[in-house]
């Protein structure tokens, strides 16, 4: 394993900011920490830098114990939201800082300066101060100069933050070429759920001082542990309803019946949470299997979708999207279906993923 931390404690005073956190994190592997603001992400980023020390447990970079090791002697490369730029150098300067201190030869650091600068469009200001740059630019020499100096480890925290929508869409693209080539293992932070499922290999999502769950972005988007990771990952947000399963399975929404996978059958008398993702209900007529009447509340266009708010008979309200430029009703009374295929069952006192017969929650669930 290249990172390994190993039920690490950092406390703030009397405040317990992680508890017993463990991680692996193989050679070469983009992990995505994902997660709200105060979760932990940052405070973890900083830890294994060496920047600070925790309370109780290890770090292990590279099969070496990192205890009393300082952060120059460790072998990372970061890129931190405070950019700590060198307000004296012009942004050349700060990108090729770690070659100039590794002695690089001038033809080879010229050519890795100007390469991630191409890539991070700030070529054209690579003769500027900081004082000069806007903060997005900024925030680009300050991961230009962590990718510059090719670490095997690399520790970005949300260096995206401040770049405009078009170029973080575009780096969201390029980025994970650019770390494949290094062979780098990187740990990359982010709030942007597009921007974890885009980028990692694997997300650890971070919550209550810990790692609620590990796994690959698609493990993470159709099997989230509990209800609050679910409402991370989509826009709309996934729909969540009281229901009682009833034997089939199935469950009762405005006086029709909606029927389950059969893998829900462990479920039947229990209460519960249906999750179920807005692309996955359809407007249809109202003698289509499976059609129950919602009242059209409001409708919003997103761009490459439209999304409807709606409310059931007993006024629980309902997402639909649908793709642009797909006609559907924007008021009145209409009528819904459900592809429950892919539909999540949730304890309901806990908000846990209940587990389908013959399928196991896929991740792993701390």
């Amino acid at each position: 394993m290249s990172i390994q931390l190993t039920d690490i404690v950092k406390r703030f005073k009397k405040d317990l900011v992680l508890d017993g956190v463990s991680l692996d994190i193989p050679t070469g592997e983009t992990l995505v920490l994902f997660g709200p603001s105060g979760a932990g992400k940052t405070v973890l980023l900083r830890l294994i830098a060496g920047v600070i020390d925790p309370e109780e447990g290890s770090i292990a970079l590279r099969g070496q114990d990192m205890a009393g090791v300082e952060p120059e002697d460790r072998g990372i490369g970061m890129a931190f939201q405070n950019f700590a730029l060198f307000p004296h150098m012009d942004a050349h300067e700060n990108i090729a800082s770690p070659l100039t201190a590794r002695q690089v030869p001038d033809a080879t650091l010229k050519e890795r300066v100007f390469e991630v600068a191409h890539l991070l469009k700030i070529d054209h200001v690579l003769g500027h101060k900081p004082k000069e740059l806007s903060n997005g630019q900024k925030q680009r020499t300050a991961l230009a100069r962590a990718l510059a100096a090719q670490p095997s480890i690399l520790l970005l925290d949300d260096p995206l933050r401040n770049v405009d929508a078009k170029l973080r869409f575009e780096m969201r693209l390029e980025l994970p070429r650019l770390l494949r080539e290094q062979n780098a293992t990187v740990i990359y932070v982010t709030q942007d759920y597009k921007e974890a499922m885009a980028l990692g290999d694997r997300i650890a999502v971070m919550s209550d001082r810990g790692i609620a769950q590990v796994g690959t972005p698609e493990e993470i988007y159709l099997s989230p542990a509990n209800t609050q990771i679910a409402r991370l990952f989509g826009d709309p947000a996934i729909n969540l309803l009281d229901v009682t399963v009833q034997a089939g399975p199935k469950i009762a929404l405005s006086g029709a019946e909606v029927v389950l996978d059969a893998a829900h059958t462990g479920a039947v008398g229990q209460d519960c949470i249906l999750g179920i993702r807005p692309e996955a209900i359809k407007f249809v007529p109202a003698d289509a299997p499976g059609a129950f009447p919602v009242e059209i509340e409001a409708e919003t266009p997103l761009n490459e979708k439209t999304v409807t708010l709606a409310a059931t008979q007993a006024q629980r309200e309902i997402l639909i999207s649908r793709p642009a430029g797909t006609p559907g009703p924007v008021s009145g009374t209409a009528h819904i279906a459900m592809d429950a295929s892919g539909a999540l069952l949730f304890d309901r006192a806990s908000g846990a993923l209940l587990p389908m017969a013959g399928k196991a929650i896929e991740g792993e669930v701390a």
